[in-house]
């Protein structure tokens, strides 16, 4: 054959094997890496909007709260000098679980603590990873772990009891087995993590052993005290909301005992909503707008018990 031609394959004649073969397995790995930066991409570092300056706690909890960050905030000192890698060779990972009734801040926290260190926050829930086809979920949360450690940011999960729950003893079909590989991903990436991971529940005594272990810090909120209520007033009435001269904060923090700041906050904004309709002079919050809002949250909290303890209906009759 001359030089400098080719030969040109008829129409009928098969490619071989090699050349069949190569194309498709470029094809798969390429399928493969765009299907794991899609998943990665359902996780989005944020900017923190709230910082610690602004979290109002009790006394006790703030104590734990801060005692949690030395751990990060002296790490050198606590794991270098006094030699704590000796005994937690892990000591990189700080996991901390924020747990407590709702409305009492643990969100706000969780982003106060990413401001504190300087990092942007993942904020993961449950929806987000759980996936109805099997053996994705647990690929969700190694691309949420591998996507905070890329970007240097503080991995939250809320309504971690879902994600942390209990394993499966009795397993009796894929679902089953799916949840016991999920919770065994999670150990992992866990122990693999050198960053900070922020647990948020109000369902913690769900927790299956092996991830309470594995947290530095278990931080209960609680329900404001009166000093705290007085501060949350302060802070969450806005000082451009007009109010009647008789609305004090020492008569809020009464008026509001047993009320969590997110109770407060929506107080807030539904007697405001009220006030607003008005005109002229009596365009200002009322003590009475104050005292039925906070009414209707009382009765709003009461709702799940009293549903619970209705006895169920007989339908057989029906």
């Amino acid at each position: 054959m001359p030089t400098g031609w080719e030969r040109q394959r008829l129409p009928q004649e098969k490619p071989n094997k090699n050349q069949e073969t190569i194309p498709n397995q470029t094809n798969k790995v390429f399928s493969s890496a765009e299907t794991e930066i899609s998943r990665m991409e359902i996780f989005v570092p944020e900017d923190p909007k709230r910082c610690l300056k602004d979290l109002i706690l009790p006394s006790s909890v703030r104590e734990r709260l801060q005692a949690a960050l030395n751990r990060i905030r002296f790490h050198d000192v606590l794991y270098h000098q006094w030699n704590l890698k000796s005994v937690d060779p892990h000591g990189a990972r700080t996991a901390i679980n924020l747990f407590g009734l709702p409305g009492t801040g643990k969100t706000f926290c969780a982003e106060a603590i990413a401001d504190y260190l300087g990092k942007k926050i993942i904020k993961v829930n449950y929806a987000e990873i759980e996936s109805k086809y099997v053996g994705e979920t647990p690929k969700n949360i190694t691309a949420a772990f591998k996507k905070a450690k890329e970007t240097k940011s503080v991995l939250f999960f809320d309504e971690a009891d879902s994600i942390l729950g209990k394993r499966l003893t009795n397993v009796t079909q894929s679902a089953d087995h799916g949840v016991n590989v999920s919770r065994s991903v999670m150990l992992l990436q866990l122990d693999n993590f050198d960053g900070e991971v922020i647990f948020a529940s109000n369902l913690a005594k769900n927790y299956d052993g092996a991830f309470v272990r594995r947290i530095l810090a278990h931080i209960e909120f609680e329900l404001p005290d009166r000093e705290c209520r007085v501060k949350l007033w302060n802070y969450l009435l806005a000082k451009e909301i007009p109010t009647a001269e008789d609305v004090n904060l020492e008569w809020l923090a009464d008026e509001s005992n047993g009320l969590s700041g997110g109770d407060i906050l929506n107080v807030v904004i539904a007697a405001a909503s009220r006030a607003v309709q008005r005109t002229g002079n009596s365009q200002k919050v009322l003590r009475s707008d104050l005292a039925e809002e906070i009414h209707w949250v009382r009765v709003a909290s009461t709702l799940d018990h009293s549903t619970e303890q209705q006895p169920e209906k007989n339908t057989q009759n029906l």
